[in-house]
């Protein structure tokens, strides 16, 4: 005969679940979901319009920083041409200076002709 001890362990288990009404987990599932869909809806259009105000702000401050990096270059461009000014005042003074010496080497020369 067959003996009670060899009788499989997951024997009589599937008997001892009471059966899943399948309507009932459908309704659960779809009062869950309605329960927490709308959150989670609000929360993503909320994200939405964070995420696109970021892009905003981002584009503005590409704009901002552009504007200081040609500010930058064009306080450069100022304190080039002044220096280049300030060189060009050097070059005329030291041409002057040039030209003094030599009326003074000429009239040097005229006058030790002269003696």
């Amino acid at each position: 005969g067959v003996d009670p001890s060899d009788a499989s362990p997951d024997e009589g288990v599937v008997e001892d679940l009471p059966l899943i009404d399948e309507k009932a987990v459908e309704q659960l599932t779809e009062g869950l979901i309605s329960y927490y869909l709308p959150d989670l809806q609000r929360s993503k259009s909320a994200l939405q319009e964070l995420t696109q105000n970021q892009v905003v702000l981002l584009e503005t401050l590409e704009q901002e920083i552009s504007k200081f990096k040609e500010c930058n270059s064009i306080l450069d461009i100022n304190a080039l041409f002044s220096e280049a000014k300030q060189y060009h005042n050097k070059l005329v003074n030291i041409r002057n200076e040039m030209m003094m010496l030599h009326e003074k080497t000429s009239k040097l020369k005229v006058s030790r002709i002269n003696i």
